[in-house]
């Protein structure tokens, strides 16, 4: 439809009213509480339209008009205007008052639309609308005041949307926009307040910039999708993410932050020191950290996918479903309801691909049924009731940034853990193949490893317990752990293990390990457990004397009422010191190991004083059967007539202190000397072992 021509000035001798009814500027009022209204339909306007601090009480309607300069609406009071399918150059309207909606629907915008300042006692609306100044700005609101909403449906933008310190009563949607600014701010929202939710499931190519704003309800950013330019600044801070799609650092929302059902984000989503009243939702969103080429062998791997340090959440962390390349990064934070990871995906392969250090969770953190390529540093955390990782795979763990060694992959060195710690078979197994390392953490209830895969390398650690406090340790692995495992200081209540765990193709460390009973205890009858048991331990300790492990054992034995077996641990104890003992000595060893033979086996190291007494009495059959094929002996004093009596003179040797009248009344020539006197100090030995038996027996 071909467009007439008419020249600014004659539109402002309408809106003056020097052209009453010419040309159809004014209409007749629609309502006595409605202003009138001023349409210019068809048109094309030449000049500049100029109402600079002009006060028109008429709302001002355009359709389909066509401005040859952009109109000037600075200063300007208006009780409204609209620009409906027109094509503007810009619009310069800084410090502009409205008593209802400023409107820009499906308009074409050729140059800067500045709204600095405005104040509008209604909304902005801005749908369908084109706004071009590629690498500048093309929207310019800062400070801008709007009572109602900022409406911005099926815009398409090239440059900058920048909403600085802007003031917006009801909700920001900007839905099913295209903002297009590669090498900048697509959206500039610093320090913006939003007085209901903000709402933009658009597409971006560039950063979307919301630092320091205030939304009082949610900020949903569902279904989003986001890019930026492969281009980035090089920066030496380690905590920068040049390669950030979204800035959201100290934004305070008051309800729900939703990056979920589809968001995906091409680059970092940063949330550093936020606040936010609800929940923090990633279900089904995919996170991709393009890393720059200048950081791209930093310890992050292939970058920050999410970086949430210190942030403030109010409710849970839900990433069921979530995908994610890169690292997720919540150091300092504080997560008042659970963590949820359910069947999510994170690769960040020779890196960290979830770290969280001294982070506090009010509930559960969960990472079940995933699949991890990278490190899980969880050190120092708190979390008030389970850290849940059960059928989770954790592969590919990181290194060190200044030492050679893998990192495990999951460290909760130093952690407090209210209730359980869940490392155990899930649909699927458990696989750790960094190891899992819990060093100096606190366990309220059970620590879980049943039927987990732990470790891939013989030279590193496949657990690392050490000092670890737990009330249940249950270690029933599918396999045998494949690398060192330590549990030196660590304690339980109640230990339920099996023979895989002790399998481990490395040494276990189990000095000073104290758990005080046995999940299955071992029945009084049941010798067959406890040289099991004794197996375990010799294997474990690869034939290295270590005396704790067998005296924790059998203090535990001996707490349960079990002390036939506790002396059963305890004489294995013993043998295995003469044995290091006497390898230990180079020129006496083999006298050492027959005299710890000859302990273990005719009193047990003192712990079998049964056979102390058993060995006393064939030495008093074997004495009394020798001195009666050699007697009768010579009598000492012939005065004496004593009847010779073999039986009572080889009791009288062999028992000590007691004295029956025999021992000193008959000469015992040649070799019936040497085995009196073998009788007499076999018998102090015997006898002595057999009193310290009785005692203790006594002492029970």
């Amino acid at each position: 439809m071909a467009r007439g021509k008419v020249a600014a000035a004659e539109v402002l001798r309408g809106l003056l009213g020097e052209n009453d009814g010419a040309g159809g500027w004014r209409l007749p009022r629609r309502r006595p509480s409605t202003p009138p209204v001023i349409r210019v339909v068809d048109r094309v306007v030449t000049d500049v339209l100029d109402l600079r601090a002009v006060e028109v009480p008429y709302v001002l309607e355009f359709e389909r008009c066509q401005f040859e300069a952009a109109p000037d609406l600075r200063q300007a009071n208006l009780a409204g205007v609209s620009f409906t399918d027109c094509d503007l150059p810009g619009l310069e309207a800084r410090n502009l008052s409205s008593s209802n909606d400023v409107s820009l629907l499906g308009c074409r915008m050729s140059d800067l639309v500045d709204l600095t300042d405005a104040e509008i006692a209604g909304s902005v609306l801005l749908r369908d609308s084109r706004f071009s100044v590629p690498g500048g700005l093309c929207v310019h609101g800062d400070r801008l005041t709007v009572a109602g909403a900022l409406l911005g449906f099926g815009i398409h933008t090239e440059g900058e949307v920048r909403l600085a310190g802007s003031r917006i009563g009801g909700n920001v949607n900007l839905g099913s926009a295209v903002l297009n600014n590669p090498d900048g701010f697509t959206l500039n929202g610093n320090g913006m307040q939003v007085g209901g939710n903000l709402l933009g499931a658009f597409t971006s190519h560039g950063v979307v910039f919301l630092a320091n704003a205030r939304i009082s309800s949610t900020l949903s950013l569902s279904r989003a999708q986001l890019s930026r330019s492969d281009a980035f600044e090089e920066t030496t801070d380690p905590h920068a993410d040049p390669s950030a799609t979204l800035v959201l650092d100290r934004v305070d929302v008051s309800g729900d932050l939703e990056l979920d059902r589809g968001f995906t984000s091409a680059g970092t989503v940063r949330a550093v020191n936020a606040r936010i009243g609800g929940t923090l939702s990633l279900a089904d969103a995919v996170l991709d950290a393009v890393s720059p080429p200048s950081v791209g062998t930093d310890p992050t791997g292939s970058g920050r996918a999410l970086h949430v340090d210190g942030a403030e959440i109010g409710g849970d962390i839900v990433g069921r479903g979530v995908r994610i390349k890169g690292q997720l990064r919540m150091v300092d934070t504080h997560v008042r309801g659970s963590i949820t990871l359910e069947r999510a995906t994170v690769d960040n392969p020779a890196a960290d691909a979830l770290l969280t250090n001294r982070s506090q969770i009010g509930s559960n953190f969960v990472v079940r049924e995933s699949e991890v390529a990278g490190g899980l540093e969880l050190r120092g955390i708190t979390v008030g009731a389970n850290l849940d990782l059960r059928g989770s795979r954790l592969i590919k763990p990181g290194t060190y940034r200044h030492q050679p060694r893998e990192k495990p992959s999951l460290d909760i060195g130093g952690a407090t853990i209210g209730r359980d710690l869940i490392c155990a078979r899930g649909e699927k197994e458990f696989v750790a193949h960094g190891g899992v390392r819990c060093r100096r953490a606190t366990i309220g209830r059970m620590a879980n490893f049943n039927g987990a895969v732990l470790g891939y390398k013989l030279d590193s650690h496949a657990l690392n317990a050490m000092g670890m406090q737990v009330q249940e340790l249950m270690l029933n692995v599918v396999s045998p752990p494949k690398g060192l495992v330590t549990l030196r200081q660590a304690r339980c209540t109640s230990l339920d293990d099996n023979e895989n765990f002790w399998n481990a193709t490395g040494f276990i460390d189990l000095d000073d390990f104290r758990y005080d009973s046995l999940a299955y205890p071992i029945d009084l009858r049941d010798d067959a457990q406890v040289q099991q048991r004794l197996r375990w331990l010799r294997h474990a300790m690869r034939r290295s004397y270590s005396p704790r492990p067998y005296d924790q054992f059998a203090e535990m034995l001996t707490a349960s009422g079990n002390e036939e077996h506790a002396s059963t641990v305890l004489i294995e104890k013993q043998r295995l010191r003469y044995r290091a003992v006497a390898e230990g000595m180079r020129f006496f060893g083999p006298l050492v190991l027959l005299w710890s033979f000859l302990q273990r086996s005719m009193v047990g190291y003192g712990y079998r004083p049964a056979r102390a007494l058993g060995w006393l009495i064939a030495a008093w059959v074997v004495g009394s059967i020798w001195f009666q094929f050699k007697g009768p002996l010579t009598v000492i004093n012939d005065d004496d007539h004593l009847p010779w009596n073999a039986w009572l003179y080889t009791i009288d040797l062999v028992v000590p202190i007691v004295d029956f009248g025999n021992k000193n009344r008959w000469q015992t020539p040649g070799a019936s000397q040497w085995i009196a006197s073998g009788l007499i100090v076999t018998g102090w030995i015997l006898a002595t072992t057999v009193a310290a038996g009785l005692t203790r027996m006594l002492k029970r």
